[in-house]
């Protein structure tokens, strides 16, 4: 049996991003070489880190094409600075429609070269009466699930509401890490952020890594915050209430295999 792969430091940043790119990715900046500082490995940034607009329709005004553009080339350019695998919660790229954009989550490794790419397949949509959301109006959908093999096991890429769908998660089993870059509302989040977050770890025997936006933004919209790390037996291990931060884990895959050989249900599985 093939040992698994040595502990590493993963990093969860919670942002409050502002209309304004070039803030954002200064922020962002800040914060992954506070994360490298402290021994993450890995880093990954949250939904809408780049861009939290004023409108829902801010984000096409500064959407980008495949590979090009100042929010790719700073994810880039950090990733390879550090010496991270990095992950760009979402990146709005151009899409067929010149009203809408593709929400995309991007990877790049530790030499600055892209790995990845995932767009955001679930798109939200809420209607409480005076607090109402609908992504399709501006995102356009994407089509498939996409995991990752990297030194760190092979990670599975999703995006804020797709938490809400296992189905994702189990198309794409087994897996040794959840990325789920997020902006939940402050409303959902108290409700479901946890036990959702929790949930998709424990029946997946999996770590997942949860970094969010957390606070109040200038469109007055609240996002929940709580970025979080969560064990593969379901333990929140490390978490951040509200406001731009770093939250630190040290990943075990030793602790994840160990678990996995005493309750072995990914094989157990018959559909």
């Amino acid at each position: 049996m093939t040992a698994p792969p040595a502990k590493f430091g993963a990093a969860a940043i919670q942002m409050v991003s502002t209309p304004s790119v070039q803030e954002n990715l200064a922020v962002a900046a800040e914060l992954v070489a506070l994360a490298a500082r402290r021994g993450a490995a890995l880093a990954a940034l949250p939904e809408y880190f780049c861009i939290f607009g004023m409108s829902d329709r801010d984000k096409i005004a500064v959407r980008e094409k495949d590979g090009e553009g100042r929010i790719q080339d700073f994810l880039s350019a950090t990733a390879r600075k550090h010496g991270v695998w990095l992950v760009g919660g979402s990146v709005p790229l151009e899409c067929g429609s010149p009203e809408k954009v593709r929400n995309s989550c991007l990877v790049y490794d530790a030499a600055g070269r892209r790995v990845a790419r995932y767009d955001k397949i679930h798109l939200f949509g809420l209607d409480l009466g005076p607090e109402r959301f609908d992504e399709a109006r501006t995102i356009e959908a994407g089509e498939a699930p996409c995991a990752v093999d990297s030194p760190f096991g092979r990670i599975a890429l999703s995006v804020c509401y797709d938490l809400r769908f296992p189905e994702l998660y189990r198309a794409l089993a087994p897996m040794d890490l959840i990325l789920v870059p997020s902006a939940f509302t402050a409303t959902t989040g108290r409700a479901h952020w946890e036990a959702l977050l929790r949930a998709r770890a424990i029946e997946n025997l999996a770590w997942v890594i949860a970094p969010a936006q957390g606070g109040k933004h200038s469109n007055g919209r609240e996002t929940h915050g709580h970025s979080a790390v969560v064990d593969p037996w379901g333990k929140v291990v490390a978490e951040r209430a509200a406001g731009p931060g770093v939250v630190m884990a040290e990943i075990d895959p030793g602790f994840q295999a160990t678990l996995r050989r005493s309750l072995p249900s990914l094989t157990h599985r018959v559909l």
